[in-house]
């Protein structure tokens, strides 16, 4: 459930509360007359479904509340309440399959900085799995997959194309791309500066490593896993199971690659290099196909039971 705080100019108040009264979803309606200062305007508060939230949210917007006054939701994390059960039962769909298309656009959108956070972590996940790689450590690999930071700008990215939004997906292809550029070069520097320390060795590359040549060597089970995962990914973040992000995560070849390419690039080994890229390219590309395609799925879905389900307005 969603907590909805609206200022909403006094001469778009009645509507707004028409509106909101109106929704099978919305519950514990407060109207504060006069309340809000900056902007001025009545102060509405309600809680509404998340099965509810994306079109109340919508229909707001239709009214041009946002441009003269304000929107604001947050989670409810406990609501003890006979109303809210029977909202609950009333909205369509379930609440935990709802998508607010506002709320992951903000959370996605986030993701799109490029930080000095996102930099880091990227660096340091690539450095760790080129020591895995070399190694034929999987655990190495494993634990450079899950601190790697790539899926958000990725889902971003799906975002951005799904909403057309130009500048988020400009942004989200810069993370990209400046992400695993440093990356991959610091990781070419740190098998330098461990070779020349004697730890690593070329020898360790060339040699036989079972547990992890697949790496740089993509086939079409390539293409399954990052659809697969695509989907899971977004399923996850759309209905905020975060709990499987993690498994998506360790499910895709992403920065593995890229570390496979630096520590190829870097003792010459171009065959590999280019096997490696390749495996990177195949998964950014799995990923964000599943994952705009799942966007739509989703929309088409809920568009569909909304006209389905939907109860008349009061009056």
């Amino acid at each position: 459930m969603l907590h909805l705080r609206v200022i909403a100019p006094a001469d778009r108040s009645s509507e707004v509360v028409d509106l909101l009264a109106a929704e099978a979803g919305v519950t514990h309606l407060a109207v504060l007359p006069g309340a809000a200062r900056q902007p001025e305007g009545d102060l509405i508060l309600c809680d509404v479904v998340r099965e509810s939230a994306d079109g109340v949210l919508r229909s707001l917007q239709q009214l041009g509340v946002e441009a003269r006054g304000g929107i604001a939701a947050e989670d409810v994390e406990l609501t003890i309440s006979a109303s809210a059960d029977r909202a609950a039962e009333e909205a369509p769909g379930s609440g935990a399959d709802a998508v607010v298309w506002d709320e992951i656009a903000a959370k996605t959108g986030e993701q799109t900085e490029l930080s000095g956070t996102y930099l880091v972590l990227i660096v340091v996940a690539t450095m760790i799995a080129g020591i895995g790689v070399l190694l034929d450590q999987p655990i190495l690999i494993v634990g450079a997959m899950v601190v790697g930071p790539e899926f958000g700008p990725l889902a971003a990215l799906c975002v951005a194309l799904f909403r057309r939004r130009l500048d988020v997906i400009g942004r989200s292809v810069q993370a990209l791309t400046v992400g695993f550029l440093a990356a991959m070069v610091a990781t070419v520097l740190s098998t330098w500066a461990l070779t020349a320390a004697g730890l690593v060795t070329e020898e360790m590359l060339l040699a036989e490593r079972p547990l992890t040549n697949f790496i740089w060597r993509p086939d079409a089970l390539s293409w399954v896993v990052g659809l697969l995962a695509g989907v899971a990914g977004m399923l996850s973040l759309t209905s905020k199971k975060s709990g499987s992000l993690v498994g998506v995560l360790i499910s895709v070849t992403t920065v593995p690659a890229a570390a496979n390419v630096a520590v190829a690039a870097a003792y010459g080994v171009w065959d590999e290099a280019g096997g490696s890229a390749l495996q990177l390219v195949i998964n950014l590309c799995a990923i964000v196909v599943a994952g705009l395609l799942t966007l739509l799925v989703q929309q088409a879905w809920w568009w569909n039971l909304a006209r389905r389900t939907r109860r008349p307005a009061a009056g």
